[in-house]
């Protein structure tokens, strides 16, 4: 109630400013644009004085370029990448969008029961070599003296590739993306451990939020008062979402779910995923990670940065 309370309170202060454009590179696949059909359902752009402008896209690489470009205000993609970023000279910001993670998933009837169980078999990893999650679970793992990138046998590819590999049968597990994950889940597989479990290994203290609203800085400086309308207004958008079981049939073509039992494993966990932390509660996580991820990752993933930039999570919400 509180949250519902602050949110009609920064949408409705909207109300008097003449609305103004906000440029949102989305994928028309992606979750970001169930956020915005909502959006434009309830008309939460309008209580909040916010014209949205939708730049469609084909990939998340196609976003980041309209980003720097300049040909887009807004775009979703990961913290380590904002911080590359900012180390570099772009000075972008980060806010929380969304904490549903990935998982390792085996079929149900799997012998493998733990992590430790992935030795010496077929493991799909969702990306490459690079990949976050894969580079987080090897951390994880090593921990305990297990090096899955020596002791089994890895194969990399595109995330729908991989998830239909598994249900095939041509991998014994797969490491993949919440969505993937989440139809798998559907399907009957089963979680072996979710990307949220294995970061505890790691020392985060809660579930963190990998991805965010990407801006750039200065623009966001110029433009408090439009970013706070914005964020109110998504927050809105997600708490619908949170509670309308009936919201998610009216989403369901844009979901690409191809029977009712994978719309409601991406609603239950799309919902789990929904940001609930203080900003610097997630700052603080992500900079445990971060120095994880430069650790194993090296340069090719953060560059010459070996901690996260300072700037690179936006705190200017009010309640933030």
């Amino acid at each position: 109630m509180l949250l519902a309370a602050a949110v009609l309170a920064v949408m409705q202060a909207g109300t008097s400013c003449d609305a103004e454009t906000i440029r949102i590179a989305a994928q028309k696949t992606g979750t970001l644009a169930w956020e915005l059909a909502v959006i434009r359902s309830h008309g939460l752009d309008k209580k909040a004085n916010l014209s949205i402008d939708t730049v469609e896209l084909a990939s998340p690489e196609a976003g980041k370029i309209a980003l720097r470009a300049g040909t887009a205000d807004v775009m979703v993609s990961d913290w380590p990448w904002v911080s590359r970023e900012r180390s570099l000279g772009a000075k972008l910001q980060f806010y929380p969008y969304s904490s549903a993670l990935g998982a390792v998933m085996v079929p149900a009837s799997s012998p493998i029961k733990t992590l430790a169980d992935l030795r010496g078999h077929k493991l799909a990893i969702a990306g490459g070599a690079i990949d976050k999650n894969w580079l987080l679970l090897q951390a994880a793992l090593k921990q305990d003296g297990i090096d899955l990138k020596s002791q089994s046998t890895i194969v990399y590819g595109a995330p729908p590739l991989l998830a239909a590999k598994t249900v095939s049968g041509e991998m014994d597990a797969v490491l993949n993306y919440w969505n993937f994950c989440a139809a798998l889940e559907a399907k009957g597989f089963r979680r072996l451990a979710g990307m949220e479990d294995i970061l505890k290994k790691l020392g985060t203290k809660g579930r963190i939020a990998m991805i965010g609203y990407v801006f750039d800085e200065a623009w966001a400086d110029a433009h408090r008062d439009t970013v706070a309308r914005f964020i109110a207004m998504t927050r809105a958008a997600k708490e619908i979402l949170a509670t309308s079981d009936a919201e998610w049939d009216a989403i369901a073509p844009l979901t690409g779910a191809p029977d009712a039992a994978t719309l409601h494993a991406y609603r239950d966990r799309y919902r789990e995923g929904i940001p609930r932390r203080p900003v610097a509660d997630e700052e603080a996580d992500a900079r445990v990670l971060y120095r994880v991820l430069a650790q194993i990752g090296g340069r090719e993933l953060v560059g010459n940065a070996t901690e996260l930039d300072p700037g690179t999570f936006y705190q200017a919400i009010p309640g933030d």
